[in-house]
């Protein structure tokens, strides 16, 4: 029996009946032949860690545009975190680690500089509208490896899609918000973990909001420091998931509803906060000009994808000049508006 084979029959003995086992994936886009090493889900992880879109998550903006200090999240630290959150619950329910793992890593690849502000001028400005979410999707599929794509399975490309609330219910009652696997609900709800909890400690070092901000009904609910509340929240979502013989990922009304008080606490006092909407502006200004100059002149978008695999019939210029700009980070976005937009000092000799 080859070491894949193994770790199947591993899988098909521990864990949850409810759990998604690697051998019963729905399978890739276009079918290939499984290694005889790792599953299908530990390849698609790998596949997503190794890629250029998961480096470029590093110099992309969580919340802090361009921070000086060291220690404010990014968008990699994010999927970091979520991953970590993710597998600790996945682990305690005996759901596929594997599994939950990938779609953790993957969710936020195609997430625009500047964070949020990036995504709402692109949503604005670009025909049909961006989200995130839908972007991420589009990297796995088709913008990565030149235009060729990751080759994910259903199942990962599911959860990755599937992850994102906006502030809509954060465990959605309808079938069609949520992820097919318990896995994929699992890292729905981890994000939201990780944010409210990394934003919070992000908005307290950066003095955008003071520990006595904070409303009391929180903290005595969810804890009054970084590490007990993200203890709190996967505690409870564990123990009342368990208490469902896993029907369903659910936390309890109590903390639910401390969780979706603290998440709408960040809405208002952080990310809608005058410090914060001063620096947005500056993004969204950024965004805008950099979108509107590739459209006049898309023929200096750097050719680094196959244009004939990555835009089919459909798929236009301004596709490629979104695609394009989703794909910045931050530090490459305000290099380039200052090379177009900035004069250059004349060099005297």
């Amino acid at each position: 029996m080859i070491i894949r084979q193994q770790t199947q029959e591993i899988e098909k003995n521990t864990l949850h009946p409810r759990a998604c086992l690697s051998a019963n994936t729905r399978g890739r886009q276009t079918p290939e032949k499984e290694g005889d090493i790792r599953t299908c889900f530990q390849r698609d992880r790998d596949r997503i860690i190794h890629c250029k879109s998961f480096r470029r998550l590093k110099h992309k903006t969580q919340v802090f545009l361009a921070p000086k200090g060291d220690h404010y999240r990014t968008r990699l630290t994010h999927v970091l975190e979520v991953a970590q959150i993710s597998r600790t619950i996945a682990r305690a329910l005996r759901l596929n680690e594997d599994l939950t793992e990938a779609i953790a890593l993957g969710h936020d690849l195609g997430h625009t500089p500047f964070g949020h502000a990036g995504e709402a001028v692109l949503r604005k400005i670009h025909p049909g509208g961006f989200d995130h979410y839908v972007q991420s999707l589009r990297v796995v599929d088709v913008l990565e490896k030149n235009g060729s794509g990751l080759n994910l399975t259903y199942e990962v490309r599911n959860g990755i899609i599937k992850h994102s609330k906006g502030m809509g219910k954060i465990l959605s009652d309808s079938p069609n918000d949520m992820a097919d696997t318990l896995e994929g609900q699992v890292v729905r709800i981890s994000d939201v973990i990780a944010y409210v909890n990394h934003d919070l400690d992000d908005a307290l070092r950066a003095e955008v909001i003071h520990k006595k901000d904070i409303p009391d009904d929180i903290s005595s609910v969810l804890g009054k420091s970084h590490s007990k509340r993200i203890d709190t929240m996967v505690r409870d979502l564990i123990y009342n998931t368990l208490e469902t013989g896993l029907d369903k990922i659910t936390m309890s009304d109590g903390i639910m509803a401390a969780v979706n008080q603290l998440r709408s606490f960040l809405y208002t006092k952080v990310y809608e906060s005058a410090k914060l909407k001063e620096e947005f502006h500056k993004a969204e200004n950024i965004v805008q000009s950099l979108y509107t100059y590739y459209a006049e002149h898309a023929g200096l978008i750097p050719n680094v994808i196959d244009k004939d695999k990555a835009y089919a019939a459909g798929d236009g210029l301004l596709t490629h000049v979104c695609d394009f700009i989703a794909g910045m980070t931050d530090r490459f976005a305000l290099m380039n508006f200052e090379k177009i937009f900035i004069p250059q000092r004349w060099t005297v000799f």
